[in-house]
């Protein structure tokens, strides 16, 4: 059964999420993410994995909500002190260990909000941040489990928190990949239509 270091592998192969980059012009912003889309199905449906190949006439193309700007948004990471490992529950009712890298803090939609970015327990850089989180579209728009976000580390602090760009886990494409579910602290009390959503409440 695949695993979460696998699909952090995969996901980093295929796409890099958000970066502490210079804001984009809108057009621009969403000429990409359109484009960052289409090749994310193009290599899907050349691979057998995450999707087997008897799947993917079920979720290819991917379903997504309209591309907003507003869901890419500015984001402060506060280091944590706390060593605690937390253990997440996977898909497979097992148990997948991480760090707390830090809190990351932003405005969405005029509220104060906060996620934590997490890091494998084991390993050796903190490099890539993992974000799992839950809102409020979870379970009838979007996948129940939550979604996950991937950010590469930033010198400055300061990263770009863009919910055009979370990805339901693999396990929900397929039961032979294992994958976290968000802690309670990542779920968002909002409901965040931006990203990927489930391909069977696609009802363009």
């Amino acid at each position: 059964m695949a695993s979460l270091p696998a699909l952090l592998a995969l996901s980093a192969l295929l796409f890099s999420a958000c970066s502490s980059k210079p804001p984009e012009e809108p057009r621009d912003y969403a000429a990409k993410i359109a484009s960052d889309r289409a090749a994310k199905d193009a290599a899907f449906q050349k691979e057998n994995e995450p999707i087997p190949e008897n799947r993917k006439a079920s979720f290819l193309p991917l379903a997504y909500f309209p591309i907003d700007p507003d869901y890419n948004l500015p984001a402060n990471l506060k280091p944590s002190n706390d060593r605690t490992i937390v253990e997440m529950t996977t898909s497979a009712g097992n148990h997948d260990k991480f760090r707390r890298v830090g809190t990351l803090e932003f405005m969405l939609k005029g509220q104060p909000t906060k996620l934590t970015a997490f890091a494998p327990a084991a390993a050796k850089t903190d490099d890539r941040l993992f974000v799992p989180f839950s809102d409020l579209t979870s379970g009838t728009e979007t996948y129940p489990a939550g979604r996950f976000m991937d950010l590469d580390r930033s010198a400055t602090g300061i990263y770009e928190v863009d919910f055009n760009r979370a990805y339901n886990p693999y396990c929900y494409y397929s039961p032979t990949w294992e994958c976290p579910y968000p802690p309670a602290e990542n779920r968002l009390k909002v409901a965040v239509r931006a990203g990927e959503k489930m391909k069977l409440q696609d009802k363009s």
